[in-house]
């Protein structure tokens, strides 16, 4: 078997990082175009992902012979991290479709959007995405493929919840975001450990490296951290929920997001390393079991709609999971029978991109000329927009699979490829892409035929659409109609590489074909058309009861499941917060003092020896007496203070009370040689006392709220974190659970620091970030202490309150 060649072309080595640069920046530059040229920004935004196009363009001979485009170069060295970058057909087909549909949707947003105040933001984050997304399918590094894929996640929780102040909006850009980002947790993991396993961080060396991978012991960790990750992104059940709700977001966003490229990121991220994973029973059972499942759910859940993005959603979902079915299938196929369902893959990607942007950009249209969303009660609207309808019907044909559009071309390849297995997976999924079909041809049919045919209603008024808001899905259509009658000119110079990508090969010579006589597939293909025209025509007749059943399920479906989580874990953290976030100091110093007493509780029981032979020798009072005088009159004194302020009975005296025990801790680092600790000591010490006598002058009277039950609790506490403390001071001089670091201050504070105090060294150049760190604090607290001394309230001359 024949594998891509791993030497890159020496011509453009830099040219995904330039188009990568230029999309953010452009991003960047969309605001201030907007204000400038106000609705003609979209025609001038448009051009960046079209000279991105072009240029993607130029490296396709290449790709066609069998010579990806790598370029790479170093980026976090320590860690090995290299920007790096890898095209190939499966690349390049993704790639080409983000610039090539972002740039008629980024011209179709101008018009849509013309009466927005905001849509600079809007520009901002749709060129965000179409960036991070090109990134995602050409990365290398799982790293970079990691960072692209989440800036895809954050930029179209932006875009699916820009109606900020609807709460529908919200609450479907939140679910995107929790779903997916589930998804991208898991996809670190398993890259990390795709990673540890096949001895490489790049996909292109991890692709070829596919037995040692399939062999490790890490494979079924592997294998189902990236299929979470790709089913949370390409909605995948039971994770398919949160693809219809992130509707919300404005057509264009939908028509981009969620129909040609961000849903379909899951997908390519199982064809690129299926040459890697794939070939396993578990990879195809749960590809194949997953993919069908979902096919046929969408499909299903397609025909309760009527609201035209819903339709048009949820058989998104159907498509998706006829696509990773597809992929599970060619894992675990002969050679010949790989090679036609990656064919059929590579076709359905292309055909369905095209012919569902284009209804997603006619969806928009058509509630955009009559402000209606569902399809009832839309009708006769052909005369006002007649390219609109144009561009529908023949968008429509495609995505019911009826000749001569690409549609019908890809269905063709999958149900040939499906049948070509000879396996009973084969003919189930056969059997579930025709049970699909018939779905399909419904949502076509309510999209692209029954808003223009007929007689309009009384009432329902519509105007004609602008220029760049018929461009998009004119030339959409167009594509999917020349490439279904001219499929080997048009569609199967992008298929082959794409196919041979997802197989790891070469040698790919399939052939797409408009005609291939009367055989199985087209009489499957036909069955399927003539059900969805059945069912639409005997619609009003099932359409009720259908809606009940599927209502009925609903609260058994993953949906309710998710809310039902979110629900609980609101719950848990407000009976948390309730607990740990009182509002009262002291039951926050209850729990850091207790839990801290707990944690070097646990440590020193860890690390200290069995016996007694950690603690000191036992010191007689007569020796005190003799020898440690000082000291202990130091200690009666900080313990007079404690005493003190335990029991005082106003502030003032606690805080007086409090700063003898600070100076008693300033005369221990005095008397055992530390002092410039002394001075600083005393120096905060005495401001701390000062502080606090004028802040806590101003509070009322020292009341005593506590019972004789919480004394007693913190009397505990505060004897057990004592104890704790005690004890760990009579073990530092028995027990060293690490190496002591005192002697390496002692060898590098001259040559390294260049002073002699080894204290200020420490200070100021080892450990220069704490003492800034702690600079930082004592300013903010200043700040603070100012902000209630200046800020207090005054009286007026006439005793009334300032303004």
């Amino acid at each position: 078997m024949e594998t891509y060649s791993l030497a890159a072309d020496e011509e453009s080595l830099d040219m995904m990082a330039v188009l990568l640069a230029g999309g953010f920046v452009l991003a960047g530059l969309a605001p201030w175009l907007v204000g400038r040229l106000g609705v003609r920004a979209g025609w001038v935004l448009a051009l960046g992902p079209a000279a991105m196009f072009l240029a993607l363009c130029s490296k396709w001979g290449g790709i066609r012979a069998g010579t990806p485009h790598l370029e790479s170069w170093p980026w976090v060295e320590p860690l090995g991290v290299v920007c790096s970058f890898h095209l190939d057909g499966l690349a390049l087909l993704f790639a080409l479709l983000i610039t090539g549909i972002g740039a008629l949707v980024t011209l179709y947003a101008g018009a849509y959007m013309e009466d927005r105040r905001d849509q600079g933001r809007f520009y901002f984050w749709l060129l965000f995405f179409l960036a991070s997304m090109v990134g995602v399918v050409t990365a290398d590094h799982v790293v970079m493929l990691f960072i692209f894929w989440e800036l895809t996640s954050i930029s179209s929780y932006f875009l699916i919840g820009f109606d900020h102040d609807r709460e529908e909006a919200r609450a479907g850009a939140l679910q995107a975001l929790l779903v997916t980002a589930l998804g991208g947790l898991a996809l670190l993991a398993g890259l990390l450990l795709m990673s540890l396993a096949g001895g490489a961080d790049s996909l292109s060396a991890l692709v070829s490296r596919g037995d040692v991978l399939r062999a490790h012991t890490l494979y079924p960790a592997i294998l189902g951290l990236v299929a979470v990750a790709a089913f949370t992104k390409s909605a995948q059940f039971p994770f398919h929920f949160w693809l219809p709700n992130a509707m919300e977001a404005p057509t264009p966003v939908s028509a981009f997001l969620h129909s040609s490229t961000m849903v379909k990121a899951g997908v390519y991220l199982l064809a690129r390393l299926s040459p890697a994973l794939g070939g396993t029973m578990p990879w195809t059972v749960l590809l194949t079991s997953v993919g069908g499942i979902t096919l046929l759910i969408g499909a299903m859940l397609a025909l309760r709609q009527t609201v035209l993005k819903k339709l048009l959603a949820y058989s998104t979902v159907s498509a998706l999971g006829l696509m990773v079915m597809m992929t599970g299938l060619a894992g675990d196929a002969s050679p010949e029978a790989a090679e036609a369902l990656a064919m059929g893959f590579a076709a359905f990607l292309l055909g369905h991109a095209l012919y569902k942007a284009a209804l997603f950009l006619v969806a928009g249209t058509l509630t955009h000329a009559t402000g209606h969303k569902s399809a009832d009660g839309l009708a006769g609207l052909r005369a006002a927009m007649p390219w609109t309808a144009a561009a529908a019907l023949a968008a429509g044909l495609s995505m019911a699979g009826i000749p001569p559009l690409l549609g019908f071309v890809a269905k063709e390849t999958v149900l040939s490829a499906g049948l070509g297995l000879q396996t009973p997976a084969g003919v189930a999924a056969a059997t579930a892409v025709t049970l699909a079909a018939a779905a399909y041809v419904v949502v076509a049919l309510l999209v692209a035929w029954t808003p223009f045919a007929g007689r309009r209603p009384e009432g329902l008024a519509a105007h004609k659409p602008p220029t760049a808001m018929r461009i998009g899905p004119m030339v959409l259509a167009s594509l999917g109609l020349a490439a279904g009658l001219l499929p080997g000119l048009f569609a199967e110079p992008l298929v082959l590489p794409a196919a041979g990508s997802l197989l790891g090969r070469t040698d790919l010579h399939g052939h797409l074909a408009l005609w291939h006589g009367f055989n199985a597939p087209l009489l499957l293909s036909t069955a399927g058309a003539a059900a969805g025209w059945a069912l639409w025509r005997l619609r009003p007749s099932w359409q009720t009861a259908f809606a009940r059943c599927i209502d009925w399920t609903t609260p058994l479906g993953p949906e309710m499941g998710y809310h039902r989580t979110m629900t609980g874990v609101l719950a848990v953290a407000r009976l948390q917060t309730r607990f740990l976030q009182s509002g009262l100091i002291r039951y926050y110093l209850l729990f850091v003092i207790a839990f801290s007493a707990a944690v070097a509780c646990a440590a020193m029981l860890r690390v200290l020896p069995g016996g007694t032979g950690w603690l000191p020798d036992p010191i007689l009072l007569p020796d005190i007496l003799a020898t440690n005088l000082p000291d202990l009159a130091i200690c009666l004194l900080i313990l007079g203070g404690t005493f003190g302020t335990v029991h005082a009975r106003s502030r003032l005296a606690a805080i007086a009370s409090l700063g003898s025990v600070g100076y008693g801790v300033a005369l221990i680092y005095m008397r055992y040689g530390a002092p410039d600790l002394a001075i600083t000591q005393v120096l905060v010490e005495t401001l701390t006392v000062i502080i606090l006598v004028l802040v806590f002058y101003h509070l009322p009277p020292f009341p005593r709220v506590s019972g004789w039950p919480t004394r007693i609790r913190d009397f505990i506490v505060a004897c057990a974190a004592g104890m704790v403390m005690t004890v760990m001071v009579l073990v530092t001089y028995r027990v060293q659970a690490f190496p002591a670091i005192s002697d390496w201050y002692a060898d590098h504070s001259v040559p390294d620091g260049k002073g002699r105090n080894i204290v200020n060294v420490i200070l100021v150049d080892f450990r220069s970030f704490d003492t800034l760190g702690e600079i930082t604090v004592l300013a903010v607290a200043a700040l603070g202490v100012y902000a209630l001394l200046k800020l207090r309230p005054h009286q007026s001359d006439a005793g009334d309150p300032p303004p």
